[in-house]
């Protein structure tokens, strides 16, 4: 995936050979700029980059993560800053056992598959590229129920990733809460129509069910009206808080967006409330 989306990310001579030689298959792979790809928010984010910015959102290093993917490039180096930020990391591999996994091990589509429905069934989901899976998976988290499906606003935490050193903790959280909104998974976010239907099905076939279109009988006169579907009472109410610009600003109201009793301290900005957490956690990026 890295190969293919043409990026670099400072892995040296290694990294420019090692995925040059994958992208020499492609001719449409070629990319002469890729810090220009980073700016632009073509770039998937690494695993320490999402970390970053889920414990920045609230998320606290008990929260459980999943990582699907396939063999990811650097291996266990790659995903160390991940399981620094959050101890309770898990994959196909290590909550299944090698008698479990063995039948699957031989097809990429069934090892995807499990990821699939273990990411369809998540609290959260966080994708750090715009492949057809996780946009398959956001329109059916959408269409069944909408549980919360996080896309990163790449373009704009990119700069604010390249400053992560100069600023302190709080000041990076606040940062990347007014950066994320908009892209948090409310219902009615992504405006209708917009990007492949699978990905962002349109309200109508899961919101309500327009009285004007209710087919007007006798038989029906003396019936209750029939408001809203199944499916558009489920997502009526975000099963989670919606920020408002006053708490991300940095109000006094502390919100959960995990759903597992964590806060976010929204007095962000001064250092001097910064939680004992936020300071464990400048101990650990300052290492």
């Amino acid at each position: 995936m890295l190969a293919f989306s043409g990026c670099y990310y400072g892995g040296g001579e290694k990294e420019r050979r090692e995925l040059g030689a994958i992208r020499k298959r492609w001719s449409t792979l070629h990319i002469s700029d890729p810090e220009k790809g980073r700016r632009q928010g073509r770039c998937p984010l690494t695993p320490e980059e999402v970390g970053l910015m889920l414990r920045a959102l609230g998320y606290g290093s008990d929260v459980h993560v999943y990582v699907a993917s396939g063999e990811i490039y650097g291996g266990e180096d790659t995903l160390a800053p991940l399981e620094v930020l959050f101890p309770n990391f898990h994959t196909k591999e290590t909550v299944s056992s090698n008698e479990e996994l063995a039948p699957f091990l031989k097809f990429s589509s069934r090892m995807a598959a499990i990821d699939f429905i273990v990411c369809d069934g998540s609290d959260a989901f966080v994708a750090n590229n715009n492949g057809n899976m996780a946009k398959i998976l956001a329109g059916r988290r959408r269409y069944f129920g909408h549980k919360r499906t996080i896309r990163p606003n790449a373009k704009q935490l990119y700069p604010l990733f390249m400053k992560r050193g100069n600023i302190s903790w709080g000041a990076f959280s606040s940062e990347v809460r007014i950066i994320q909104k908009g892209y948090m998974g409310e219902p009615m976010e992504i405006m209708p129509g917009r990007g492949e239907f699978h990905a962002n099905p349109a309200a109508c076939i899961c919101e309500k069910t327009s009285r004007n279109s209710l087919v007007k009988s006798s038989s029906r006169s003396n019936q209750e009206p029939v408001n809203d579907t199944v499916i558009g009472k489920a997502i009526g109410k975000p099963p989670y808080p919606v920020y408002t610009d006053e708490e991300v600003d940095g109000s006094d109201t502390e919100d959960d967006p995990t759903g597992r009793g964590e806060t976010i301290d929204a007095e962000a900005d001064d250092d001097s409330v910064v939680r004992r957490e936020d300071s464990e956690l400048e101990e650990i990026l300052s290492d």
